[in-house]
């Protein structure tokens, strides 16, 4: 059973009537990015979340977009049973267009188990689907590495930044070749519950073509996420990238002045 709230502070009151244990007593994980938007050669990409209680007993689960006006939903989940939300943004959410990291709130010590995966469809055409990584643990990691990208006639990237924080977080990127070497820095500002998704190539205009980049991504703000997809041009299929966490040598910090 799941329905729809108004607002995000509503959460816990209504967890609270859902069910007799304290609300405050809940576990948060971020699905980093479900969505249903088009991109290029007319592919439409969407989103699908599966919310497994293989618990011997009724939880109760609220997801919220918070990079979005979008309602919060709040669901009863019977023991061992399963959610399936086909394209999320539109079965769970009501949403045409979306892009958003998605919070999954579960009452009690322990998470709902979450499966998201994201693919692309054209007119009849439905592209295989790719597991999305779930952060259980929203680890901070001041300094961040996003491996394996690659910016081709047969392959495209976008990288994606989050910021979940009360205040505006700026990110510093490093685009790398070679470890320990930075090609080109890039910063930004994100604002507080705002995600930005860009092609590689619209952060670093002046990069060349090529395979096997790595992305240095660091912040001070502890709410921030990133993560990057690898689309193979012509089947239009998806690899989402998370990330490793990266060290860099103490005389060439991701701050060093770009080289091109």
């Amino acid at each position: 059973m799941w329905r729809t709230l108004i607002a995000l502070p509503l959460i816990l009151s209504a967890m609270t009537a859902a069910g007799a244990e304290d609300p405050s007593d809940s576990v948060s994980v971020l699905v980093p990015v479900v969505g249903s938007v088009s991109g290029a050669n007319g592919v439409r990409w969407k989103t699908d979340v599966d919310l497994v209680n293989d618990m011997n007993h009724e939880i109760t689960v609220a997801l919220s977009l918070p990079a979005m006006a979008a309602p919060v939903i709040l669901l009863t989940l019977p023991p061992k049973s399963t959610q399936r939300f086909t394209d999320v943004a539109a079965e769970a959410f009501g949403l045409e267009t979306a892009l958003s990291p998605m919070q999954v709130q579960t009452l009690g010590k322990r998470s709902v188990r979450i499966a998201a995966s994201v693919y692309g469809v054209r007119g009849s055409e439905v592209f295989r689907p790719e597991p999305i990584a779930i952060d259980y643990g929203n680890s901070y990691m001041p300094l961040r590495a996003l491996h394996g990208l690659s910016f081709t006639d047969t392959f495209r990237t976008n990288i994606g930044i989050v910021n979940l924080g009360e205040r505006p977080a700026t990110i510093t990127l490093a685009l790398q070749r070679l470890e320990g070497r930075n090609v080109a820095v890039q910063r930004i500002t994100l604002q507080p519950n705002t995600i930005s998704h860009m092609a590689i190539q619209s952060l670093f205009p002046l990069i060349t073509k090529g395979d096997d980049f790595t992305v240095l991504v660091e912040s001070g703000s502890r709410d921030t996420y990133a993560y990057a997809s690898v689309i193979e041009n012509q089947t239009n299929e998806a690899h989402f990238i998370q990330p490793a966490v990266a060290v860099t040598q103490q005389d060439q910090p991701v701050l060093a002045s770009s080289r091109f």
